[in-house]
Protein backbone atom coordinates (compact mmCIF):
# COMPACT_ATOMS: atom_id res chain seq x y z
CA UNK A 1 0.00 0.00 0.00
CA UNK A 2 2.55 2.47 0.63
CA UNK A 3 3.53 2.38 -2.97
CA UNK A 4 0.63 2.95 -3.95
CA UNK A 5 0.45 5.76 -1.74
CA UNK A 6 3.70 7.06 -2.88
CA UNK A 7 2.92 7.26 -6.66
CA UNK A 8 -0.63 9.39 -5.70
CA UNK A 9 1.24 11.89 -3.83
CA UNK A 10 3.53 12.04 -6.79
CA UNK A 11 -0.10 12.44 -8.95
CA UNK A 12 -1.07 14.54 -7.00
CA UNK A 13 2.08 16.53 -6.73
CA UNK A 14 2.22 16.77 -10.40
CA UNK A 15 -1.65 17.63 -11.00
CA UNK A 16 -1.75 20.70 -8.73
CA UNK A 17 1.67 22.53 -9.84
CA UNK A 18 0.87 21.52 -13.88
CA UNK A 19 -2.92 23.19 -12.79
CA UNK A 20 -1.77 26.41 -10.77
CA UNK A 21 0.67 27.18 -13.37
CA UNK A 22 -2.07 27.22 -15.72
CA UNK A 23 -4.59 29.01 -13.55
CA UNK A 24 -2.15 31.41 -13.02
CA UNK A 25 -1.21 31.84 -16.87
CA UNK A 26 -4.91 32.18 -17.73
CA UNK A 27 -5.55 34.91 -14.69
CA UNK A 28 -2.96 37.32 -16.56
CA UNK A 29 -4.10 36.79 -20.34
CA UNK A 30 -8.01 37.27 -18.73
CA UNK A 31 -6.62 40.38 -16.21
CA UNK A 32 -4.95 41.57 -19.32
CA UNK A 33 -7.95 41.47 -21.50
CA UNK A 34 -6.33 39.20 -24.21
CA UNK A 35 -8.33 36.15 -22.88
CA UNK A 36 -10.56 34.25 -25.63
CA UNK A 37 -13.53 32.72 -24.42
CA UNK A 38 -12.01 28.84 -24.37
CA UNK A 39 -9.65 30.66 -21.85
CA UNK A 40 -12.31 31.65 -19.20
CA UNK A 41 -13.32 27.76 -19.39
CA UNK A 42 -9.83 26.49 -19.44
CA UNK A 43 -9.04 28.89 -16.07
CA UNK A 44 -12.23 27.66 -14.34
CA UNK A 45 -11.49 23.90 -15.33
CA UNK A 46 -8.19 24.20 -13.55
CA UNK A 47 -9.10 25.48 -10.60
CA UNK A 48 -11.65 22.70 -10.30
CA UNK A 49 -8.84 20.13 -10.81
CA UNK A 50 -6.80 21.84 -8.03
CA UNK A 51 -9.77 22.03 -5.04
CA UNK A 52 -10.86 18.24 -6.59
CA UNK A 53 -7.05 17.31 -6.24
CA UNK A 54 -6.50 18.63 -2.74
CA UNK A 55 -10.25 17.38 -1.52
CA UNK A 56 -9.65 13.52 -3.42
CA UNK A 57 -8.63 12.06 0.32
CA UNK A 58 -7.92 13.51 3.94
CA UNK A 59 -4.42 12.81 3.21
CA UNK A 60 -3.50 16.18 1.95
CA UNK A 61 -5.66 18.23 4.72
CA UNK A 62 -5.46 15.99 7.64
CA UNK A 63 -2.93 18.90 9.10
CA UNK A 64 -4.63 21.88 8.31
CA UNK A 65 -7.82 20.62 10.24
CA UNK A 66 -5.78 19.24 13.04
CA UNK A 67 -4.19 22.65 13.56
CA UNK A 68 -7.33 24.27 13.56
CA UNK A 69 -8.88 22.07 16.18
CA UNK A 70 -11.87 21.21 13.75
CA UNK A 71 -13.75 18.05 14.74
CA UNK A 72 -13.31 15.25 12.69
CA UNK A 73 -16.80 14.80 11.56
CA UNK A 74 -17.17 17.99 10.33
CA UNK A 75 -14.03 17.84 8.25
CA UNK A 76 -15.08 14.80 6.59
CA UNK A 77 -18.58 16.32 5.84
CA UNK A 78 -16.62 19.46 4.27
CA UNK A 79 -13.81 17.10 2.27
CA UNK A 80 -16.40 14.59 1.06
CA UNK A 81 -19.02 17.34 0.02
CA UNK A 82 -16.61 19.65 -1.72
CA UNK A 83 -15.00 16.99 -3.59
CA UNK A 84 -18.37 15.53 -5.04
CA UNK A 85 -19.37 19.37 -6.18
CA UNK A 86 -16.09 19.56 -7.97
CA UNK A 87 -16.24 16.28 -9.63
CA UNK A 88 -19.58 17.05 -10.85
CA UNK A 89 -18.09 20.51 -11.66
CA UNK A 90 -15.99 18.60 -13.69
CA UNK A 91 -17.93 16.98 -16.04
CA UNK A 92 -20.44 19.48 -16.59
CA UNK A 93 -16.80 21.83 -17.41
CA UNK A 94 -15.28 19.53 -19.73
CA UNK A 95 -19.01 19.55 -21.32
CA UNK A 96 -19.02 22.90 -21.77
CA UNK A 97 -15.78 22.96 -23.18
CA UNK A 98 -16.69 20.84 -25.56
CA UNK A 99 -19.96 22.60 -26.60
CA UNK A 100 -18.43 25.73 -26.95
CA UNK A 101 -15.46 24.62 -29.26
CA UNK A 102 -18.02 23.23 -31.24
CA UNK A 103 -19.83 26.60 -32.00
CA UNK A 104 -16.60 27.78 -32.29
CA UNK A 105 -15.62 26.02 -35.15
CA UNK A 106 -18.88 26.02 -36.92
CA UNK A 107 -18.77 27.48 -40.29
CA UNK A 108 -20.66 30.62 -40.95
CA UNK A 109 -23.59 28.32 -42.91
CA UNK A 110 -23.83 25.47 -39.85
CA UNK A 111 -26.94 26.47 -37.67
CA UNK A 112 -24.30 26.89 -34.84
CA UNK A 113 -22.29 29.53 -36.17
CA UNK A 114 -25.39 31.86 -34.86
CA UNK A 115 -24.58 31.43 -31.39
CA UNK A 116 -20.52 32.79 -32.23
CA UNK A 117 -21.44 36.32 -31.70
CA UNK A 118 -22.64 35.79 -27.99
CA UNK A 119 -20.52 32.70 -27.00
CA UNK A 120 -19.11 35.00 -23.34
CA UNK A 121 -22.70 35.89 -22.71
CA UNK A 122 -23.81 32.31 -22.62
CA UNK A 123 -20.84 31.00 -21.16
CA UNK A 124 -21.31 33.38 -17.74
CA UNK A 125 -24.99 32.32 -17.63
CA UNK A 126 -23.76 28.31 -18.34
CA UNK A 127 -21.11 29.11 -15.27
CA UNK A 128 -23.53 30.47 -13.03
CA UNK A 129 -26.07 27.08 -13.44
CA UNK A 130 -23.66 24.86 -13.30
CA UNK A 131 -22.27 25.93 -9.89
CA UNK A 132 -25.35 26.62 -8.80
CA UNK A 133 -26.77 23.07 -10.22
CA UNK A 134 -23.78 21.36 -8.65
CA UNK A 135 -23.67 22.94 -5.38
CA UNK A 136 -27.58 21.82 -4.66
CA UNK A 137 -26.86 18.37 -6.15
CA UNK A 138 -24.51 16.99 -3.60
CA UNK A 139 -25.97 18.71 -0.60
CA UNK A 140 -27.76 16.09 0.27
CA UNK A 141 -24.67 13.74 0.77
CA UNK A 142 -23.63 15.70 3.77
CA UNK A 143 -26.23 13.90 6.22
CA UNK A 144 -24.68 10.45 4.87
CA UNK A 145 -20.95 11.14 5.53
CA UNK A 146 -19.34 11.83 9.19
CA UNK A 147 -16.07 10.47 11.02
CA UNK A 148 -15.80 6.79 11.34
CA UNK A 149 -16.23 4.99 14.39
CA UNK A 150 -17.11 1.22 14.21
CA UNK A 151 -18.11 -0.70 10.52
CA UNK A 152 -18.95 -4.13 12.54
CA UNK A 153 -22.07 -2.06 14.13
CA UNK A 154 -23.22 0.81 12.26
CA UNK A 155 -22.74 -1.03 8.74
CA UNK A 156 -20.54 2.50 7.58
CA UNK A 157 -18.84 2.49 4.51
CA UNK A 158 -15.25 4.25 5.04
CA UNK A 159 -14.75 6.50 1.81
CA UNK A 160 -11.16 7.34 3.61
CA UNK A 161 -8.97 6.43 6.17
CA UNK A 162 -11.26 8.15 8.87
CA UNK A 163 -14.17 9.01 7.11
CA UNK A 164 -17.19 6.96 6.27
CA UNK A 165 -20.58 7.01 4.88
CA UNK A 166 -23.67 5.88 6.87
CA UNK A 167 -26.24 3.40 6.27
CA UNK A 168 -28.97 4.90 3.46
CA UNK A 169 -32.43 4.02 3.22
CA UNK A 170 -32.76 1.65 -0.05
CA UNK A 171 -34.96 3.97 -1.95
CA UNK A 172 -32.60 7.03 -1.11
CA UNK A 173 -29.68 4.94 -2.42
CA UNK A 174 -31.25 3.78 -5.56
CA UNK A 175 -32.87 7.27 -5.87
CA UNK A 176 -29.25 9.18 -5.57
CA UNK A 177 -27.96 6.54 -7.81
CA UNK A 178 -30.54 6.59 -10.77
CA UNK A 179 -30.16 10.49 -10.36
CA UNK A 180 -26.09 10.93 -10.98
CA UNK A 181 -26.29 8.14 -13.13
CA UNK A 182 -28.76 10.27 -15.34
CA UNK A 183 -26.88 13.41 -15.06
CA UNK A 184 -23.38 11.73 -16.27
CA UNK A 185 -24.91 9.49 -19.17
CA UNK A 186 -26.76 13.40 -20.35
CA UNK A 187 -23.58 15.02 -20.49
CA UNK A 188 -21.23 12.43 -21.64
CA UNK A 189 -23.85 12.14 -24.34
CA UNK A 190 -23.39 15.60 -25.36
CA UNK A 191 -19.80 15.73 -25.00
CA UNK A 192 -19.70 12.50 -27.43
CA UNK A 193 -22.09 14.30 -29.76
CA UNK A 194 -20.27 17.35 -30.15
CA UNK A 195 -16.96 15.19 -30.45
CA UNK A 196 -18.71 13.85 -33.62
CA UNK A 197 -19.36 17.41 -34.94
CA UNK A 198 -16.47 18.44 -34.28
CA UNK A 199 -14.61 15.47 -36.06
CA UNK A 200 -16.69 15.72 -39.30
CA UNK A 201 -16.01 19.94 -39.36
CA UNK A 202 -12.34 18.91 -39.40
CA UNK A 203 -12.62 15.89 -41.90
CA UNK A 204 -14.65 18.53 -44.20
CA UNK A 205 -12.20 21.45 -43.28
CA UNK A 206 -9.34 19.13 -44.48
CA UNK A 207 -11.00 17.46 -47.76
CA UNK A 208 -11.15 21.52 -49.20
CA UNK A 209 -7.68 22.28 -48.30
CA UNK A 210 -6.53 19.42 -49.83
CA UNK A 211 -8.09 20.72 -53.59
CA UNK A 212 -6.58 24.07 -52.72
CA UNK A 213 -3.23 23.12 -51.43
CA UNK A 214 -0.90 19.99 -51.11
CA UNK A 215 -1.57 18.67 -48.03
CA UNK A 216 2.55 18.80 -46.67
CA UNK A 217 2.07 22.53 -46.99
CA UNK A 218 -1.03 22.70 -45.14
CA UNK A 219 -0.40 24.05 -41.64
CA UNK A 220 -2.90 23.78 -38.66
CA UNK A 221 -4.66 26.83 -38.25
CA UNK A 222 -4.87 27.35 -33.93
CA UNK A 223 -8.81 26.69 -33.79
CA UNK A 224 -8.07 23.30 -35.65
CA UNK A 225 -5.07 22.33 -32.72
CA UNK A 226 -7.55 23.63 -30.27
CA UNK A 227 -10.22 21.00 -31.19
CA UNK A 228 -8.15 18.19 -31.40
CA UNK A 229 -6.72 19.09 -28.05
CA UNK A 230 -10.47 19.30 -26.52
CA UNK A 231 -11.29 16.18 -28.50
CA UNK A 232 -8.21 14.15 -26.68
CA UNK A 233 -9.60 15.21 -23.09
CA UNK A 234 -12.97 14.38 -24.78
CA UNK A 235 -12.12 10.71 -25.32
CA UNK A 236 -9.70 10.97 -22.37
CA UNK A 237 -12.29 12.41 -19.48
CA UNK A 238 -14.63 9.66 -20.60
CA UNK A 239 -12.51 6.55 -20.02
CA UNK A 240 -11.49 7.83 -16.99
CA UNK A 241 -15.12 8.54 -15.91
CA UNK A 242 -16.85 5.64 -16.25
CA UNK A 243 -14.02 3.66 -14.88
CA UNK A 244 -14.42 5.65 -11.69
CA UNK A 245 -17.53 5.39 -12.09
CA UNK A 246 -18.14 1.94 -12.34
CA UNK A 247 -15.60 1.52 -9.30
CA UNK A 248 -17.76 4.20 -6.95
CA UNK A 249 -21.21 2.35 -8.10
CA UNK A 250 -19.46 -1.18 -7.52
CA UNK A 251 -19.01 -0.08 -3.75
CA UNK A 252 -21.66 2.07 -3.23
CA UNK A 253 -24.17 -0.73 -4.18
CA UNK A 254 -22.58 -3.77 -2.45
CA UNK A 255 -21.93 -1.09 0.53
CA UNK A 256 -18.33 -2.59 0.84
CA UNK A 257 -14.80 -0.86 1.49
CA UNK A 258 -11.51 -2.45 0.18
CA UNK A 259 -8.24 0.01 0.84
CA UNK A 260 -6.95 -1.05 -2.55
CA UNK A 261 -9.75 -0.56 -4.65
CA UNK A 262 -9.76 2.86 -2.76
CA UNK A 263 -6.34 3.88 -3.52
CA UNK A 264 -7.13 2.74 -6.83
CA UNK A 265 -10.30 4.84 -7.55
CA UNK A 266 -8.24 7.80 -5.77
CA UNK A 267 -5.46 7.17 -8.37
CA UNK A 268 -8.12 6.80 -11.88
CA UNK A 269 -10.04 9.75 -10.49
CA UNK A 270 -6.86 12.24 -10.50
CA UNK A 271 -5.55 10.70 -13.78
CA UNK A 272 -7.43 13.72 -15.90
CA UNK A 273 -7.38 16.22 -13.43
CA UNK A 274 -3.10 15.55 -13.48
CA UNK A 275 -3.07 14.90 -17.70
CA UNK A 276 -5.45 17.94 -18.54
CA UNK A 277 -2.90 20.93 -17.80
CA UNK A 278 -0.36 18.62 -18.91
CA UNK A 279 -1.98 18.35 -22.43
CA UNK A 280 -3.25 21.87 -22.25
CA UNK A 281 0.58 23.34 -21.76
CA UNK A 282 1.62 21.18 -24.84
CA UNK A 283 -0.57 22.33 -26.74
CA UNK A 284 -1.09 25.80 -26.75
CA UNK A 285 1.29 27.98 -28.55
CA UNK A 286 1.07 31.01 -26.36
CA UNK A 287 2.55 29.11 -23.57
CA UNK A 288 4.92 26.73 -25.67
CA UNK A 289 6.46 30.58 -26.30
CA UNK A 290 6.17 31.71 -22.97
CA UNK A 291 8.36 28.74 -22.08
CA UNK A 292 10.56 29.06 -25.09
CA UNK A 293 11.51 33.08 -23.41
CA UNK A 294 12.11 31.71 -19.95
CA UNK A 295 14.34 29.02 -21.34
CA UNK A 296 16.84 31.14 -23.13
CA UNK A 297 17.07 33.82 -20.46
CA UNK A 298 18.46 31.10 -17.99
CA UNK A 299 20.81 29.64 -20.77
Amino acid sequence: MSSLENVLYFQAGLGVLANMFLLFFYTIIIVGHRAKPMDLISCQLNFIHIVLILTGGDTWLTGIFASLNIKNDLKCKATFYVSRVMRGLSICTTCLLSVFQAVTISPSTYLLAKFKHKLKKYMINAFFYIWSFNLSFSSNLIFYVGGFTNVSETKQIKVTKSCSLFPMNYIIRGLTLTVTISRDVFLVGVMLTTSTYMVIVLFRHQRQCKHLHSISHVRAPPEKRATQTILLLVVFFVAMYWVDFVISCTSFLLWMYDPVIVTVQKFVMNVYPTITPLVQISSDKRIINVLKIFQSKFH
